[in-house]
């Protein structure tokens, strides 16, 4: 794996052979959009008229923790219903209306909160560097959402990607080892090898993990820098100006 580094990448790009790149896969949430910021102002918005402050990072660590939990015991849910459960779940946790305390607001926040996805922004170097690569790789995303909460994104990233691969389609949530083997499978279909091809993500454990037990060589978007140094990188070096580095090093004459 490589850091998604301009120095880093010029260093590292004869190991890479980013010049052999056909296809980049794109991780979406935390990669292309910014997860963290449309969570913690949706829940910040839920939780202020009832007089409850969260931190961002109890925000964060809370939809981690439950969210996870709820897609390994329902992978065949869709990413609203994981939403919804998630949601009843912090609110137990904040101190917010929940199933016991007040379960018809509590209905009506996770509701609100699940269909809060398409309104999360995306990054401001994303549609940029999309639409340059665009020009030199297929681009494919595999993703952690329904179909319908992609579409929403995918507006805000302006490019038709050539592949997207959402769990409502693939019946599971990463880290799970067969999302990744679909991945392989479309690329295959499209004339790409493994050596041809690059997953691009922000997360380590949804992503670069299982991205690299099935062979896949991956490039790691590190969006928030020194915040995440505690959760180590697997020795990638920490990002400045991540996707648009990605984009210099691809285009630039080989």
């Amino acid at each position: 794996m490589c850091a998604v580094h301009d120095s880093a990448l010029r260093r590292h790009q004869h190991n890479m052979r980013l010049a052999d790149a056909r296809l980049l896969s794109f991780d979406c949430y935390g990669t292309l959009i910014d997860w963290e910021f449309g969570i913690t102002d949706t829940v910040t918005r839920l939780a202020t008229p009832h007089g409850v402050q969260p931190t961002e990072l109890e925000i964060l660590s809370l939809f981690a923790a439950h969210e996870t939990k709820v897609q390994d015991a329902n992978p065949s849910w869709t990413y609203p219903v994981i939403l919804q459960e998630t949601w009843r779940r912090m609110a137990t946790s904040l101190g917010l209306p929940d199933p016991t305390s007040r379960p018809e607001q509590c209905e009506i926040d996770a509701q609100t909160f699940a269909a809060s996805v398409p309104n999360w922004p995306a990054f401001g170097d994303s549609r940029d560097a999309l639409v340059a690569l665009q020009s030199r790789c297929k681009l494919v995303i595999l993703s952690n959402v329904d179909n319908a909460s992609f579409a929403g994104s995918n507006a805000r990233l302006g490019v038709t990607f050539d592949a997207i691969l959402t769990a409502q389609d693939i019946g599971s949530y990463k880290p799970d080892l067969h999302n990744f083997q679909v991945l392989l499978d479309k690329a295959a279909s499209m004339g790409v090898t493994p050596d041809q091809h690059l997953h691009v993500a922000q997360s380590l454990f949804h992503d670069h993990v299982p991205a690299q037990a099935v062979g896949l060589r991956t490039v790691w978007i590190n969006r928030y820098g020194a915040k995440r140094a505690a959760a180590g990188s697997l020795g990638a070096t920490p990002a400045a100006a991540p996707v648009r580095a990605v984009t210099v090093a691809l285009l630039r004459p080989q």
